[in-house]
């Protein structure tokens, strides 16, 4: 029988990196806000880390929309939305992402994680095959796994290794064919209307998660599905509302039989306190703004990803050429993903860094994403403060 000492040896966690470059590069405490710029250890700080894409996450508008629903309906519904917790704000929102989407129905969850994995248990069978691209979220293949049913990852992006694993694939009760639409360290974005294009071809059904995509993609913010002009959407569609909806909560819209279905089936919704009224009124305001005002804050998302990509460049980094408003560090191996990021930070940037295992082993990447809340002037802060950073 195990020593109970040797059962809290698995909790160890290797700090070694940490104390090599004298800084934890993860929670990191900030100050209140999401505003120009943030406070650190008492300093002034600009936020590249930050997934608030289009800068609503500190607009007052928001903020007065979220107080005005904490006097209405108070902080909690402390209730499932299957019980108490189903709010006319929560059934208005809900109607309100479906014609925004173009999708017939929406369910809302405390966040996208517990969307993507409650979806597949609740869905698949173990006679039933999930094909995912094998750079998918976490939250996706845990909530694959979770299934029970056979699993097949494709190459990244890559159509003709999708299409062979399909070919072969005909015995299983049910395909799905698993993608995110912009993949978050790297800013890549799938072929999804190819990917649709197979699935028409193999019965398959596709499901795609559109967290980096909602408020950013398409001329109107619409995401993936008005990016690659995509009408009739007939799969399953998820998304987070905490990175350009700058709020929190997660998504699953599609077929309404499906999503009734899992209103009544996904435990992940069913046994979850709904989200509070002032986050679903924060995320109403959003949705008004983006109608609104798209337009011009993804003007300001192009210009701010151009600016830092040009100083990165010219600074001798190794950079990836993004389709979305993210820019990319190819950092290597853990050590030097850490040093960039130290190098950045003590410079007065805070971004994000990738290590093994959420990137390969020797794949480290540095993430920066300049928001639509930023000045000109502190983007070519920034981007001077880059080029001092110079390998």
């Amino acid at each position: 029988m195990m020593a109970f000492k040797d059962f809290h040896q698995r909790f160890r966690v290797d700090e070694s990196l940490s104390e090599t470059i004298g800084i934890n590069p993860y929670y990191i405490p900030i100050s209140p806000g999401l505003d120009d710029k943030i406070m650190i250890n008492g300093r002034q700080v600009i936020n590249l880390a930050s997934n608030n894409y289009l800068g609503l996450a500190s607009d007052v508008r928001v903020k007065k929309a979220a107080a005005a629903a904490v006097y209405e309906y108070g902080v909690s519904l402390c209730a499932t939305p299957i019980s108490t917790g189903y709010i006319d704000l929560f059934q208005r929102l809900e109607h309100k992402l479906s014609n925004f989407l173009g999708l017939e129905e929406t369910m809302i969850l405390p966040s996208c994680y517990q969307a993507n994995n409650g979806l597949f248990p609740s869905i698949a069978k173990k006679e039933d095959l999930i094909v995912v691209d094998r750079f998918a979220h976490s939250s996706l293949i845990q909530g694959i796994k979770a299934a029970g049913c056979k699993i097949r990852p494709f190459l990244h992006n890559d159509i003709d290794h999708l299409q062979s694993i399909l070919k072969r694939s005909a015995q299983y009760d049910q395909i799905f064919v698993v993608t995110e639409s912009v993949f978050s360290t790297d800013g890549s974005i799938a072929p999804f209307k190819e990917m649709l294009a197979l699935c028409d071809i193999y019965n398959a059904l596709p499901v795609i998660d559109d967290s980096h995509g909602i408020g950013v993609l398409g001329e109107s913010g619409k995401g993936i599905l008005e990016e690659q002009n995509i009408t009739s959407y007939k799969g399953i569609y998820t998304a987070s509302l905490g990175k350009a909806f700058a709020n929190a909560g997660g998504i699953i819209s599609g077929d309404g039989k499906i999503i009734n279905y899992l209103k009544y089936y996904c435990p992940h919704l069913v046994y979850s306190t709904a989200l509070p009224p002032p986050v679903l009124a924060g995320i109403e305001a959003v949705l008004d703004i983006v109608y609104k005002e798209f337009s011009l804050l993804k003007q300001k998302m192009r210009y701010y990803q151009q600016v830092i990509f040009d100083s990165l460049r010219k600074a001798g980094f190794e950079t990836v050429r993004s389709e979305a408003p993210i820019n990319t560090i190819k950092a290597g191996c853990k050590e030097s993903t850490a040093a960039i990021f130290k190098r950045l930070f003590e410079n007065g940037i805070l971004t994000t860094p990738f290590i093994e295992p959420s990137v390969p082993i020797g794949e480290g990447r540095v993430r920066l994403i300049a928001g639509a809340n930023l000045s000109k002037d502190t983007v070519e802060e920034a981007g001077a403060i880059i080029k001092r950073c110079a390998l």
